[in-house]
């Protein structure tokens, strides 16, 4: 009796030991993985807890399409091109002048319809040549990156027309619920937010047009909209007007 009594609490002391050097090699060895899980639930999480659990496979998706076409990786400069009328978004690389079509993701969701966004409240995604802000980590639709709307241009004819309470908060994010923004599903934002940190925020542009201006004119789509607007779309067009490959055939 005595011996089983022993062996139960020998037995004891070993689950004990066994159990505490697996949580000390989870701790110290799985840090990478549960230690951004954690943070984003705290609303800690860093951009390099992001990339610690998320880079090395939104990579290794990405480079296959960085070597179909032949472009450099990490790019040194990113155009993200938006498209409201066709829920598309395609990503677009340059290096010495020369431009790459990477790759073209479907927009899983996005409010409104053409035309430029105007006030608070109006659902719409802007129209517009934008910048980053910020990678926002800890977003409840996973990962976000915050574009510059309003930007000067917006402000500018928002004062020439007494509008105020523009708006804001526009990100490209995850999941597939959007009001205002651009949501990508999550596969797609880890590799857009892993581009970005790879090529530095400040090396991105986002142009977002209400139809493509390569195969359709935009001057028509701006009757019936505020005079601006014209101008508005006329640089667009020049924008997207760099970016004339096969575009039509990227997936």
């Amino acid at each position: 009796m005595a011996e089983k009594l022993i062996r139960k609490r020998h037995l004891a002391f070993a689950a004990v030991a066994v159990l505490g050097l697996l949580s000390h090699a989870a701790f110290t060895y799985a840090r990478p993985v549960w230690m951004p899980v954690y943070r984003q639930l705290d609303g800690q999480r860093s951009v390099q807890d992001v990339m610690d659990l998320y880079g090395a496979a939104a990579e290794q998706r990405l480079k296959p399409f960085f070597d179909s076409a032949k472009a450099p990786y990490p790019p040194s400069h990113i155009t993200l091109l938006a498209i409201k009328d066709e829920n598309r978004l395609e990503l677009w690389t340059e290096e010495k002048g020369e431009t790459f079509l990477i790759r073209s993701y479907p927009i899983k969701a996005a409010s409104g319809e053409r035309g430029p966004k105007l006030r608070q409240g109006d659902l719409q995604v802007p129209e517009g040549i934008y910048t980053l802000e910020y990678l926002n980590p800890n977003s409840q639709f996973h990962l976000s990156i915050k574009i510059n709307y309003p930007n000067e241009f917006d402000r500018t004819v928002a004062q020439k027309e007494n509008r105020t309470n523009l708006g804001g908060d526009i990100f490209i994010h995850g999941k597939a619920v959007s009001i205002g923004c651009l949501a990508m599903g999550d596969s797609a934002i880890e590799e857009l937010f892993t581009l970005v940190v790879k090529s530095g925020r400040k090396n991105v542009s986002v142009v977002i047009a209400p139809s493509d201006p390569r195969k359709n004119d935009l001057a028509s789509l701006a009757q019936n909209q505020p005079t601006w607007v014209a101008g508005l779309y006329a640089d667009i067009s020049a924008a997207y007007s760099r970016y004339q490959t096969s575009f039509m055939q990227c997936h």
